[in-house]
């Protein structure tokens, strides 16, 4: 699955726009991305102390808390990640960027019901985000798998006309996943803001 790193800005409601511009978010822009760079580089640690204070600035500001979010990921800690991109989802239920990046841990979990639900709430939030319909039909690949297989389980006598199917879902699975990551969807990218 693919993770998203930005939320773009035309996707925040004008008066979070707004408000971004009043308090001179637009110059954040620079900022965000020398943070987003620092994750992109393996550097999470370092962009977590330097997103510590960011937040502590701005804790409403939703581009450094998905970016504080992305760098828990990067760093391993699902939990926190987690958290983050949940209260983001509260508190900013029309960016669809929070909810993949739910979608691809709670995948990455195996919760491949929550992640189908957190990415048609990305969906409704936007209808036109490509990236949440990419990675449902990577969920439902994995549960139709995960049917055909109980199918097997529960059915012995029918695993030979089965197992065609599963190997071809397992094949499809494996074949569209990167090769470092094989099982895991890939998360959102931090959103952008405008200049």
């Amino acid at each position: 699955m693919k993770l998203v790193s930005c939320i773009p800005s035309f996707v925040l409601p004008r008066a979070a726009v707004l408000a971004l511009a009043l308090c001179g978010g637009f110059a954040h822009a620079d900022q965000y991305s020398a943070v987003e760079k620092l994750i992109q580089s393996g550097q999470s640690a370092l962009a977590l102390e330097q997103l510590d204070a960011k937040i502590k600035d701005a804790p409403r500001d939703p581009q450094w808390r998905f970016l504080q979010g992305l760098a828990h990921m990067n760093e391993g800690h699902a939990a926190q990640a987690t958290a983050t991109f949940e209260k983001l989802v509260q508190e900013y239920p029309e960016l669809p960027e929070p909810y993949n990046n739910l979608a691809v841990l709670y995948a990455q979990g195996n919760e491949l019901e929550k992640a189908s639900r957190a990415l048609q709430d990305a969906i409704r939030a936007n209808p036109s985000y490509a990236t949440a319909y990419e990675n449902l039909g990577d969920i439902y690949i994995r549960l139709a798998e995960k049917a055909l297989s109980q199918a097997g389980t529960l059915a012995p006598a029918e695993q030979t006309r089965l197992q065609p199917k599963i190997s071809a879902l397992r094949l499809l699975v494996t074949r569209a996943q990167p090769a470092n990551a094989a099982g895991a969807m890939a998360p959102a990218a931090t959103p952008a803001t405008k200049k």
